[in-house]
């Protein structure tokens, strides 16, 4: 063997050790990285896998559906399709992720804000993100067919309203979550939400979805049932928006109910919103004055007043009062009346308004009298209706009065309170003195042993004093500063006020800009309906309530009456008071039944009342007595 074959067989086992040592380093390198992929790491890279491949999302359930008293549907959930975004968790870069949603911005219509939403959702990590919500079938399929990286299509419920605005104050709406967001959607979202559901999705390598599975199935929500009646609902919003229009008002506010029952048969707020198209453009569409805006009652204010007199048996109904000068002394200033009144009976002061006469009466009721039956007729608490956000109002304590107080609370001044609570204050005196809770929902939702907690029935004031006020309200609807508010065929009751509104900015009350109101009820002999309208800032000449309000009540109820089947009476509205002699055999057999709340026997009571007389009336509830009475005006 010569020099150069073992030169070269010397070179070739250097060459083939070098060789097996690459060779073990790269073996050990790979088993390094097998146990660090298979062991350290197994755990962190199985669910990044996981989060790449399938994701598990939440299945949204149908929303019970919302209808009226009819079982009328006024929201219901129909099926639609949602756009997801499933984007890499690694490997690619941010402006890579977001590549796929810019491609679908211009066809999706997607805003700045709901790009931002996205870019922080890929941030923070999320697997699934919601692209758009609500889309039709054809939009979904025009973007499955661009076959995007990460981009897929989903059916969902979709909230839908298919009597759009009306009573968007009453129903609410849904945000993209399927939220509830005001109005009955928020009050009673627990109930109509139903169970959340598990839904395994699997991706392809493009992450797009190519199987899914149910891993627990949702469960519908429960639907409900409203005492509301879409018909009236309709009447109200229709009215109340011809008024706001014809008198340039900047808003409006109606509400009807069944004063036996305490259903509230309407809600109207004008303007209002379409909760299809939620949020509205406006967050003062959605703002539910009827329950939430606090005003100063003025002269609606007067019946407490009057009940305050009348249940402590202060005055007697042909007690005169002299208002003659048109103006009272207050505190050094003096508070007028709109026009010179001479002596005024009792109920002519409220049948004509007289702030004098009623500050008369008011002094002599004194503070504590007056504050007690404000307080029994709950101002200053909240009705307990089932709508979110209800104001409570303010009622301010006696310690806190000062000496102008007793003047301007008894006319409805120094006492913030909603419309809704004017309007329970009526329906206690159609209701004989007795407060029925009001509520915007049946019982039991529209399904048997689901009850809601109801409030107990509350005598607020004796049948009597309930009567005697209310043939004072029907003279303000025959003779006084409501007559606007007769309706051809029936009798009703009611009383308007006009408030001056309050200047911050002055620091003192405006003589330009006013609220004008109505409240009444109708047919006084058997009530079927109570209403409030009220209309802030009316630009018109006219801006009394009995000018601008007052018509929308009659027009309201005789469109109501109407549909309810409650025919006009052929013969001419008599008062209670002319009907006393005719129907004297029917007052005593109504007498002997009389429900007196107090426990006594009927000959006390006979021994209170007056001499001029009373008919006792039916209001389906209980039997009160009634007589003449009047009405008034700010």
């Amino acid at each position: 063997m010569n020099i150069a074959t073992v030169q070269y067989q010397k070179k070739i086992r250097q060459r083939t050790k070098i060789l097996a040592l690459g060779l073990a380093v790269w073996t050990l390198g790979i088993l390094v990285r097998l146990v660090h992929l298979q062991v350290i790491s197994h755990a962190q890279l199985s669910r990044q896998v996981l989060r790449q491949n399938q994701a598990r999302i939440d299945i949204i359930p149908e929303r019970g559906a919302i209808y009226d008293r009819n079982k009328v549907i006024l929201a219901q959930s129909i099926p639609s399709q949602t756009i997801y975004y499933s984007p890499a968790m690694a490997g690619e870069r941010f402006d890579e992720q977001m590549a796929p949603i810019l491609q679908l911005q211009p066809v999706l219509g997607l805003g700045s804000r709901d790009i931002e939403r996205i870019q922080t959702a890929i941030q923070n990590g999320v697997a699934h993100i919601p692209v758009k919500r609500k889309l039709d079938q054809e939009v979904a399929d025009r973007i499955k067919n661009l076959r995007l990286n990460g981009i897929s299509a989903r059916e969902e419920a979709m909230r839908f309203y298919p009597k759009g605005s009306l009573a968007a104050h009453i129903l609410g709406s849904v945000d993209a979550d399927n939220k509830g967001c005001g109005g009955a959607e928020y009050k009673f979202n627990s109930v109509l939400s139903g169970k959340k559901g598990k839904k395994l999705i699997l991706l392809d390598v493009m992450r797009r979805e190519y199987h899914d599975e149910i891993l627990e199935a949702s469960i519908r929500g429960t639907d409900i049932v409203l005492t509301l009646d879409e018909n009236i609902q309709y009447i109200a919003e229709t009215e109340l928006s011809r008024a706001v229009r014809d008198h340039g008002a900047s808003w409006g506010t109606a509400i009807i109910t069944n004063p036996q029952s305490g259903d509230v048969l309407a809600l109207a707020n004008c303007p209002t919103f379409d909760p299809n198209a939620y949020p509205p453009k406006s967050a003062e569409d959605e703002f539910n004055r009827a329950i939430r805006h606090l005003y100063d009652p003025g002269s609606t204010f007067k019946i407490v007043t009057a009940a305050a007199a009348l249940e402590n048996r202060l005055v007697s109904m042909n007690e005169t009062f002299d208002c003659s000068k048109g103006f009272i002394e207050s505190a050094g200033a003096p508070i007028r009346d709109h026009k010179n009144f001479g002596l005024l009976k009792f109920p002519e002061v409220f049948i004509h308004s007289s702030n004098v006469g009623t500050i008369q009466i008011g002094r002599r009721v004194g503070r504590d009298d007056l504050y007690k039956t404000i307080k029994a007729f709950r101002f200053g608490e909240k009705t307990g209706i089932e709508l979110p956000a209800e104001a409570a109002g303010l009622v301010r304590p006696l310690d806190k009065w000062t000496k102008r107080s007793i003047d301007s609370v008894s006319i409805g001044y120094e006492t913030l309170v909603t419309p809704l609570q004017v309007l329970q204050a009526i329906n206690i005196l159609a209701n004989g003195g007795i407060r029925i809770p009001l509520h915007i929902t049946k019982s039991n939702l529209g399904l048997p042993g689901r009850e809601l907690p109801t409030a107990p029935l509350e005598q607020v004031l004796s049948p009597r004093t309930a009567g005697e006020i209310v043939s004072i309200l029907e003279k303000v609807v025959l003779e006084g500063t409501g007559r606007e508010a007769l309706v051809k065929g029936y009798s009703a009751a009611g009383k308007t006020g006009t408030t001056q509104i309050y200047d911050p900015a002055q620091k003192r009350f405006s003589s330009t800009r006013h609220i004008a109101s109505f409240v009444g009820f109708t047919p006084v002999e058997n009530p079927q309906i109570s209403i409030i309208v009220v209309l802030n800032e009316p630009k018109t000449d006219e801006y009394y309530g009995g000018q601008v309000a007052a018509p929308v009540f009659r027009e309201i109820a005789r469109r109501a009456l109407r549909y309810l089947e409650f025919h006009p009476r052929t013969e001419p509205v008599r008062t209670i008071s002319q009907s006393i002699h005719e129907s004297q055999s029917s007052y005593n057999n109504s007498w002997e039944n009389a429900p007196w709340m107090d426990g006594r026997e009927r000959s006390d009571r006979w021994k209170e009342t007056p001499s001029q007389g009373f008919l006792p009336r039916v209001t389906g509830r209980t039997i009160i007595a009634a007589n003449t009475g009047g009405e008034d005006e700010t």
